[in-house]
């Protein structure tokens, strides 16, 4: 907790540095998604939206919503078992993201699904 106004004043300049990374992350999301012709170098993958740009936008999303953890609900802050718990947690979203791509690319063929 803030306890000078020099505290509350860099408090306050890290929330808007923060708000403006998570401002220039949407707009690169937004861009990954769909550039327009002079951002060519924004599309990675084919032309168009695809997996590749799922991605890249995945990651932007995973700083952006790391960025929020960390600095507005003060986990930076916290112990390191808070620490422990968010990054199992990420673990496990990781690991079902793997597992989700897994069975994707790995169909079942049995004659009881397929006739």
């Amino acid at each position: 907790m803030a306890d000078s106004i020099e505290a509350i004043q860099k408090s306050k300049q890290t929330y808007m540095k923060v708000f403006g990374a998570l401002l220039i992350g949407t707009v690169l999301t937004v861009l990954v998604a769909d550039p327009p012709e002079w951002l060519y170098w924004l599309d990675v993958g084919e032309h168009g939206f695809d997996k590749w740009d799922a991605v890249v936008g995945l990651c932007i999303a995973t700083t952006k919503a790391t960025l929020v953890a960390l600095i507005f609900m003060h986990l930076n802050h916290e112990k390191k078992s808070i620490y422990w718990i968010f990054f199992n947690a990420l673990l496990l979203c990781g690991a079902m993201f793997a597992l989700i791509a897994l069975a994707k690319s790995s169909p079942i063929f049995d004659a009881y699904f397929y006739n």
